[in-house]
């Protein structure tokens, strides 16, 4: 199934999107639990507790605007780095100089903070260059857990995945390279669009699916720039939430990033960073799509 956030008629919803794509049904929540998304849905079915039940009437997705599935994730987003071979390679002079030699032995983990979520469709604010004027997209698959665990081990870790959902872990390369730990240069308001939706674990292979990304340049054409599979992934899915989770509880709800493919502007020579007006679209088989405008702060 997949599990969408959205607004209508002023009011935010939660409900269960149709097979086709083209309308989504509300579930009955009360307010408090239509605000915290879809976050809901997974901690109800984390405590054992009955799926609330869908209204009686769907709406069509062209009368909606989707949201984050998850709006306030209730902490940071787990995100990894360096977890696609060509993705190493093609960083291996810039980012990951200083542990070139280590790229099998431990994953690579950071966080962007909660207030970096944004939805599909958002405007991601590209700061002042007296802030950052090296601003860079990467696509990536993202695990949403459902059941909480610690020290999880290999082969009961996908047991714990709730869903599926796309990421946009937009980096600012200069800042990132100016500090020995990359969350400034991860966690810029708006830096984390999410979306469209939550797929349910049951009905997506995460190990095995297509992850491309596309940025369209203002007023130029689209360009393919990422195309890889999850099963080019360095550290599986498994691996991640067992490292992700030694000695620390991951709770329901939580986010895992899984790493971007080869093909960021940072790697193509000259670089090619993210301008007012570019548009970068993810697509992820099975999940959907995730797109979202680039704009200069103040326009």
């Amino acid at each position: 199934m997949r599990f969408a956030t959205y607004a209508h008629l002023g009011q935010r919803h939660v409900g269960q999107v149709s097979v086709d794509g083209l309308s989504v049904t509300p579930y009955v929540l009360s307010l408090a639990e239509a605000e915290r998304g879809v976050l809901s849905l997974i901690e109800r079915a984390a405590s054992g507790a009955a799926m609330p039940d869908l209204a009686s009437a769907s709406v069509a997705l062209l009368q909606i605007t989707l949201d984050a599935p998850i709006p306030h994730p209730r902490r940071n987003v787990f995100c990894v780095g360096r977890n696609y071979h060509a993705h190493a390679k093609e960083m291996r002079d810039t980012v990951f100089k200083a542990d070139r030699g280590a790229v099998d032995e431990w994953p690579i983990v950071f966080s962007k903070v909660p207030e970096t979520v944004v939805a599909t469709g958002t405007d991601v604010l590209l700061p002042a260059d007296a802030v950052s004027g090296q601003i860079d997209y990467e696509a990536e698959l993202a695990v949403v857990i459902g059941t909480a665990g610690r020290n999880i081990r290999h082969a009961d870790a996908m047991k714990h995945i709730y869903g599926y959902t796309i990421v946009n872990d937009v980096t600012a390369r200069d800042v990132q390279m100016r500090h020995a730990q990359w969350h400034l240069g991860k966690s810029f308001d708006t830096f984390c669009p999410m979306g469209p939706w939550i797929v349910s674990a049951d009905e997506l292979d995460g190990t095995d699916t297509r992850v491309r990304c596309w940025v369209t340049p203002a007023g130029g054409a689209e360009e393919l720039r990422q195309d890889s599979r999850t099963t080019d992934l360095i550290f599986d899915i498994p691996t991640l939430i067992e490292t992700c989770s030694r000695g620390i509880t991951l709770l329901p709800g939580d986010v895992i990033a899984t790493g971007t493919p080869a093909g960021v502007g940072m790697a193509m020579t000259p670089p090619r960073w993210l301008r007012n007006g570019d548009v970068v679209r993810i697509e992820i088989d099975g999940i959907g799509l995730l797109q979202n405008r680039f704009v200069a702060e103040g326009q």
